[in-house]
Formats: C-alpha cells, structure tokens, sequence
C-alpha cells in the first residue's frame, strides 16, 4: 500500500507537496524514514513512495517565488500561470480564466493572483484544489528537479514510486477550450 509520506500542506489528504526531500512531521523525520526503511528491507519488505509530480502545494518555495516574480519569469514558468481572456475585448482587462477548463473538485482549474500592486494579475492552473499548482512540464529545470528527486529517494533506498496524476503531466498545447461535445475521457 501506497500513501504520501512527503512533507505537505494538507489541503488534500497530502497530495500537495511543500517539500519533495522531506517526510511529513505526521510521519515524523526523515531518520525515522530511513530506520523504517532498513528494517522493512531487512524483513524482505519492498518500500514505494508516492510521488505527486503534477503540482506542488502553494506553499512550496517554488510557487512562493513565482507569485513574487514578475509574469514571464523563469520562476514563473516553473508553473503553468496565463494571462487572461479579456471580458471586453481588446481591453487587455483579462478578466476571463485563460480557457474553460475545470478543476477535477469542481470550479474553474484556473485561479487569479495579484499583483505586487494588489491589482489583479495573471492565472495559474491548478486541475485539482486551489492550493495545487499545476507544474510546467515543458520547462527543463522542472523536469530536472523530478529526477533530482527520484535521484534522492532511490540513494536513500526506496524501491520505487507509484506516480500520482500521471495522466496530467502533459497538457494540450496551447491550453485550449474543452470541447463539452467530446466523450468526459478527452476532456482536460
């Protein structure tokens, strides 16, 4: 049996990742960790961890750092943020999600942030809860954190990942309207 043991925020049962090198504290240390580790290793026990790389929690210092950098920034393009559609068009108001997508626990998959000015600013998807930004898988160095991280499970001594959410890694290009007369299972 599976379950998250990675440090999370708990907005869903832990599957919004704060950190991806650190036990969650309900689980204790990462010491603990490697104690339970060798000792199931010892009773012939093959130990997998979860891994959620679709998003991370909103309190992860990667999303930390991409709401406080400005839009088209390397820390922003770690996630998936947009501009807006515009309400009244050629106003550039962007009031509108960027497509109508939906999250899988209801609502728009879309979340608008503020600016440093407090103005409104631009979106970042999120196919589950609020708290969980979509990561952006077309960026190298989100994929080259994942290996780094599967990297430091595997030295520790873990002996595989069960890999949440991996339908969503890849989005359409472009991030296009959903079409509602396609059959649920080609929906976003």
């Amino acid at each position: 049996m599976a379950f998250p043991v990675l440090q999370v925020a708990p907005a869903d049962a832990g599957y919004d990742v704060a950190d991806y090198r650190e036990v969650d504290p309900l689980f204790g240390t990462l010491a603990d960790f490697d104690e339970m580790l060798q000792k199931a290793h010892h009773e012939g026990i093959k130990v997998i961890v979860d891994l959620v790389p679709n998003h991370t929690s909103d309190e992860h210092a990667w999303f930390q750092e991409a709401l406080a950098a400005a839009p088209g920034s390397p820390q922003r393009d770690r996630y998936m943020f947009r501009r807006g559609k515009d309400a009244v068009p050629g106003s550039g108001d962007g009031k509108l999600a960027p497509n109508n997508w939906k999250s899988i626990f209801g609502g728009p998959a879309w979340t608008r942030t503020a600016g440093p000015d407090g103005e409104p600013g631009d979106w970042y998807l999120h196919l589950f809860d609020t708290k969980q930004p979509d990561l952006n898988w077309e960026n190298p160095e989100v994929r080259e954190e994942m290996r780094s991280v599967l990297r430091f499970w595997l030295d520790r001594g873990v002996d595989g990942f069960r890999v949440d959410v991996a339908h969503g890694l890849v989005k359409e290009a472009g991030l296009p309207d959903w079409d509602a007369r396609l059959p649920w299972w080609r929906g976003p």
